[in-house]
């Protein structure tokens, strides 16, 4: 494995900063031998930042992400980020899947980046990677930490993820949403049960993510669902997008928007690999329709979006409306340092 690319070179630790990523002898590594984490290794660090800025040129509608982990369990076999071992030297594979990178003083980091002087006291987003609740979090609990550091900052944030351990972190989002702007977002694409055993082998079923977006709307917490994604022949007949939006209002969720499966590089081979060995027939369809890039033609993103839209108006899903960001009493905010505004407000997002 290669960590010399991301090891300490320096000691400049700024926010957002193009440092090291943790040093070079910081690096413990671990196997449990427990049936949920059999065949999977852990890769402990102690990482230099954890508030990192989100590229210009990126699509994302956020400024800065906390990514507490690298690598994912869920196995998602359409992953965005599996490039994004490549830059260890692990394979984008399997690799992906069972070789975790845990950033173990993620929320010690949290806690003193937002109370830099230098902090502008903008929205964090969180599950824009890899998902923070992934089953790796149950034995590592950072994000209890992490939560606890926004809410005392009152720093607005978000989360996206396909787990159901969140509803563990229920009291500290209700609490942080009291002083704060709090955005959930759950993950479904589709709820047929065969497709999901396919292609999200390490999630919980979309039943179940569904009862946590029920759950955390009982207790207040306002909870959208990412329509993500939507794969091409595979799940965007009109009765598979009519079940899936008819089940995410049955569970309340505040919000709805699709996002038509994405191809990069490193996922893109992975997934068609998957398809090859499992739905041979579609490979040249596949091929045909990504020919041009990551993204499938625009006329296909429109049409699925109309529909799904038209199917939220139909069931009773209205669009989501933000609220207002709110400080702890007599904290005014700081001024940006660089000039720039306080970052992008919390949107629906669209990274699957």
């Amino acid at each position: 494995m290669r960590w010399d690319n991301l090891a300490e070179n320096n000691a400049n630790n700024s926010i957002g900063g193009a440092g090291a990523l943790f040093a070079a002898d910081a690096v413990t590594t671990r196997t449990f031998d427990t049936p949920e984490f059999r065949g999977i290794t852990f890769h402990e660090i102690r990482a230099r930042s954890i508030v990192n800025r989100v590229p210009g040129a990126s699509r994302m509608p956020f400024e800065w992400t906390v990514n507490p982990y690298r690598g994912c369990t869920h196995a998602c076999v359409y992953c965005f980020a599996r490039k994004t071992h490549s830059y260890l030297d692990l394979d984008t594979g399997l690799g992906f899947d069972s070789q975790i990178v845990v950033k173990v003083n993620a929320p010690e980091l949290v806690r003193r980046e937002i109370a830099s002087p230098r902090w502008n006291g903008a929205h964090v987003a969180m599950g824009t990677n890899v998902d923070c609740y992934q089953r790796a979090e149950g034995r590592y609990r950072l994000m209890p930490g992490i939560l606890t550091a926004l809410r005392d900052h009152a720093n607005p944030f978000s989360i996206l993820t396909k787990g159901t351990l969140i509803l563990r972190d229920l009291e500290l989002l209700r609490q942080a949403a009291e002083v704060t702007e709090v955005g959930v977002s759950v993950s479904v694409g589709f709820v047929d049960p065969e497709l999901w055993r396919t292609v999200e082998p390490g999630t919980p079923s979309p039943e179940r993510r569904l009862d946590v977006v029920r759950t955390l709307s009982e207790h207040g917490i306002g909870c959208g669902v990412l329509m993500a994604p939507v794969i091409p022949h595979l799940g965007d007949s009109p009765d598979q997008l009519r079940a899936t939006v008819r089940s995410i209002a049955a569970a309340g969720a505040t919000s709805v928007t699709p996002l038509v499966l994405h191809l990069r590089p490193g996922a893109r081979e992975w997934f068609m690999e998957w398809l090859g060995r499992h739905h041979p027939h579609l490979v040249r369809r596949y091929e045909r329709l990504y020919a041009d890039g990551a993204y499938a033609p625009t006329w296909y993103q429109r049409r699925i979006t109309r529909y799904v839209h038209e199917l939220a108006t139909e069931y009773g899903i209205g669009p989501s409306h933000r609220g207002t960001p709110r400080r702890l009493p007599g904290r005014e905010p700081r001024p940006p340092q660089d000039g720039s505004g306080p970052g992008t407000e919390p949107t629906q997002l669209t990274l699957l």
